[in-house]
């Protein structure tokens, strides 16, 4: 039975996730966050994998990992391999099923760097296992996501150098042209298994180079035209 009456919760719902928006007061809030697996060949190779031979796949994390630029995240309980990814990411504005290639840009609201948090002993686990990688991936603020650039702002991305540091020290770094699956055939694939929803965000893969970080790390890392984030690790 349904009415017009706002609903009662058994307690208070959880405040929703958002990101920053680069030159806005405005936040852009955060409905799911998708991620791409080795969408990168030499990332792909260094893992172990054939990027000749697999279709992109997908794995989620929870929009409340999401965390702002210069956060100060603990290391995570329950691994002794902490490790970083560089990725961009692409802000979904306009919902679509289905989406062609060719329309896949006009769904984009912007995009950002964001770093994938990895627990990578335990995929590493479950992946051998054949299970699930939720728990190597899917913790607690393991989504760092610098503020979003709208279409408006930089146009769409292609190319462009994508970097990242430890304590100043080159670890990745490639070129946003290398991405095996390109942004639109990204958002084109998703949306042939669920309906994107304004609000989702997908990171879109890493290169090669990535590796362990310990407590007093600072990861620093971005992309052309899109600036830089920074993590520091407690």
């Amino acid at each position: 039975m349904s009415d017009n009456r706002d609903p009662a919760f058994v307690f208070p719902p959880p405040p929703s996730s958002s990101v920053a928006v680069f030159g806005r007061c405005s936040r852009f809030p955060v409905r799911r966050i998708f991620c791409v697996g080795r969408n990168y060949a030499a990332h792909a190779r260094e893992m172990g994998r054939d990027p000749d031979r697999e279709p992109p796949f997908f794995f989620f994390k929870p929009s409340d990992t999401v965390v702002d630029n210069d956060a100060v995240v603990p290391y995570p309980p329950e691994t002794t391999d902490f490790q970083y990814e560089i990725e961009l990411v692409v802000a979904i504005g306009k919902g679509g099923f289905e989406i062609l290639p060719e329309q896949a840009q006009h769904h984009v609201f912007g995009y950002a760097v964001g770093i994938d948090l990895t627990r990578r002993d335990l995929q590493l686990q479950a992946r051998a296992q054949g299970r699930p990688w939720d728990w190597g991936k899917s913790f607690d603020l393991s989504a760092p996501c610098a503020p979003l650039h709208t279409v408006e702002q930089v146009g769409h991305l292609t190319q462009g150098r994508i970097w990242l540091e430890v304590n100043g020290q080159t670890k990745q770094e490639a070129d946003i042209s290398e991405l095996i699956w390109s942004v639109p055939e990204i958002i084109s694939i998703a949306s042939r298994s669920m309906h994107l929803k304004p609000g989702d965000l997908i990171y879109t893969g890493t290169p090669a180079g990535v590796g362990p970080v310990v407590r007093g790390d600072v990861i620093r890392g971005g992309i052309d035209r899109l600036g830089s984030i920074r993590v520091s690790v407690s």
